[in-house]
């Protein structure tokens, strides 16, 4: 019987060698596209702003979830402007987790999913799940995931489903490629 090794396995195992990622792939941009969305497609073509769904108001958000002081409810932008704010935010935030992550071995697997989750959550410095992260802990890791699903002091669903998906890309041991990030189609960009 040809034994096939489990998520949790990879997650479990933390003498496994592994490379340190500083930029998210492929695999990252396509679990936040999915979930943030480039929403609210107006009829002129363009994007306008929304309202937080955990909040109903602040934080507006835009795009590929892009959210700031220059976001609020009149903000329109170009489907050019979400590309070129989702390519800016993800380098930032992807350096924030690669500076939190200090020289722990990530796979860029793990890279990709702490950086969605810190582009949902921005809590990669204070979270727990980082300091297991570090530590080898990377089941222990893995199972923090699930505790980030409220908003607005209420559990939501769609975040239920993020940090689910987080956590299989997490412990997957598919470790992703990596691209530059000048291809020209944003969809397969790494930023």
């Amino acid at each position: 019987m040809n034994y096939q090794p489990k998520p949790a396995d990879f997650c479990a195992s933390p003498s496994i060698e592994r490379p340190r990622p500083r930029m998210i792939g492929l695999q990252g941009i396509a679990l936040i596209k999915r979930f943030e969305g480039c929403g609210r497609k107006r009829a002129d073509g363009r994007y306008g702003a929304y309202p937080d769904p955990g909040t109903g108001g602040a934080p507006w958000t835009i795009g590929w979830g892009a959210t700031g002081r220059d976001i609020g409810p009149q903000t329109v932008w170009t489907r050019q402007q979400c590309d070129a704010r989702l390519e800016a935010d993800l380098a930032r935030y992807a350096a924030q987790v690669a500076q939190a992550l200090q020289d722990a071995p990530t796979s860029q697997a793990q890279f990709d999913a702490l950086t969605s989750f810190h582009y949902n959550t921005g809590a990669i410095a204070r979270a727990t799940l980082t300091r297991k992260h570090r530590a080898g802990d990377f089941a222990g890791a893995a199972a923090e995931f699930g505790r980030w699903v409220r908003a607005g002091g209420r559990v939501l669903r769609g975040l239920e489903r993020r940090r689910a998906a987080e956590k299989a890309l997490y412990c997957s041991a598919e470790a992703g490629s990596s691209v530059s990030s000048d291809s020209s189609d944003s969809s397969e960009t790494q930023y």
